[in-house]
């Protein structure tokens, strides 16, 4: 190789490098403030899901929920919750049939207890935490902990993150008809994006 070439070359990757570099976001050690209570404003929950004749998604905005505040993210709990009948994957037929499976007359809620909240870096109000606490679903409950970004506004609470989820751990059946012809997978992954907003007259001390 022309020895200009191999210059070049390492020139331009020192330089792709330098670049990458400096467009990372320049994440910090998480910096205590407080939060203050709040109560769920909007919200979406959804699914990804994956079976023999296509993937498909399932989408409710019915959302509620409650978090209380306190002297920073790490002294939050609260709770999120979502009707399983509210539940939509674009096919009328699919949506009975993934109400019968979760038997939403029996269990009508899907909900998240959120016990405690770990933050590990920021990013201006942008940090990074883990929720931990446990998912109440199909009558089952499961300790988890879900990697999520929450934005601290003046007035709002934004939490945004995804989970890899099995079926089968909540008990849920009815994935397979027409004689295992037609199968839904039991590995789903779930996604959520809820803004809380403050309530009035909070104080952190």
């Amino acid at each position: 190789m022309n020895k200009w070439m191999l210059i070049t070359g390492m020139w331009l990757l020192s330089n792709g490098v330098q670049d990458a570099a400096e467009s990372a976001p320049d994440w910090s050690a998480y910096t205590p403030r407080p939060v203050p209570s709040a109560a769920v404003a909007q919200g979406i929950l959804s699914f990804d899901a994956r079976a023999t004749v296509g993937d498909f998604s399932g989408t409710t905005t019915t959302v509620r929920g409650e978090m209380t505040g306190g002297k920073d993210l790490s002294a939050v709990h609260g709770w999120v919750e979502a009707p399983v009948i509210t539940l939509a994957t674009g096919n009328e037929r699919r949506d009975k049939d993934l109400n019968k499976s979760m038997e939403s007359g029996r269990y009508p809620t899907m909900r998240f207890e959120l016990a405690g909240v770990t933050p590990n870096a920021e990013q201006g109000d942008t940090v990074q935490v883990d929720l931990e606490g446990k998912f109440q679903i199909h009558g089952v409950e499961r300790v988890v902990a879900i990697p999520a970004v929450v934005v601290l506004g003046t007035n709002a609470i934004r939490v945004q993150g995804s989970t890899a989820l099995n079926l089968k751990d909540y008990r849920i059946g009815g994935l397979t008809k027409a004689w295992g012809m037609l199968r839904m997978y039991e590995g789903i992954v779930v996604h959520f994006d809820v803004t809380f907003a403050a309530v009035a007259g909070f104080s952190a001390s």
